[in-house]
């Protein structure tokens, strides 16, 4: 409109690098990410929501398959073995998840704390050494919170989790360091009580 400001929408990165296991890179690409073993869930969930909970979290191992697109299509020698050992794979996580009486139930008709279990799931089947979690508690009852907090806390031998979450009970409970961001900086870093008991932390 007229009269206000030209603003320029960051959509990318414009300057800077990222350092992950001693390579630095100025860009890559989400598949590079993932090569990486670096998986992410996502605030607004991006699921598909007429597919069935295995067949979601199935999506998630597509890196992980080494037949073509046409020879999985036919589902015939290799490409056959393939799924089946796939799907066990997604079998283990659905257990572990706790949502096995959904495995073929669409995503759509799920509750929305199912549906974030799911998410899950399908960041799980990366086989992840780094996964990114933004604000895995929101819209959840304090019930289902506390349950995806328990099952967090059994990943933590087997990999690396950075929690974006707003619910400082969650962060307390949870995270071993935690870094408060405010206009755009730092003003905390250590652990949890220690931070959560910082003036500038409260303060702001």
């Amino acid at each position: 409109a007229d009269g206000l400001p030209n603003y320029r929408i960051m959509t990318v990165p414009q300057h800077g690098t990222i350092s992950f296991r001693g390579k630095t890179f100025s860009h890559m690409n989400s598949r590079q990410v993932a090569e990486m073993g670096v998986a992410r869930t996502f605030q607004n969930l991006a699921l598909f929501k007429g597919m069935s909970v295995l067949d979601n979290i199935m999506t998630g191992r597509n890196l992980k398959m080494k037949t073509n697109l046409f020879q999985q299509a036919l589902r015939w020698g290799a490409a056959e073995r393939e799924e089946i050992e796939q799907r066990a794979y997604v079998e283990r996580i659905i257990d572990f998840l706790e949502i096995q009486p959904y495995r073929k139930t669409p995503v759509g008709r799920l509750l929305y704390g199912l549906q974030k279990r799911v998410d899950l799931g399908r960041a799980l089947a990366m086989e992840p050494t780094v996964l990114l979690l933004d604000e895995p508690m929101a819209g959840m009852s304090p019930v289902e919170s506390e349950a995806v907090v328990a099952l967090l806390k059994q990943l933590k031998g087997s990999c690396t989790i950075l929690l974006v979450e707003h619910d400082m009970d969650v962060v307390e409970r949870f995270a071993d360091r935690v870094a408060v961001w405010s206009q755009g900086r730092i003003v905390a870093l250590g652990p949890p009580a220690e931070v959560l008991a910082d003036h500038a932390v409260q303060r702001d």
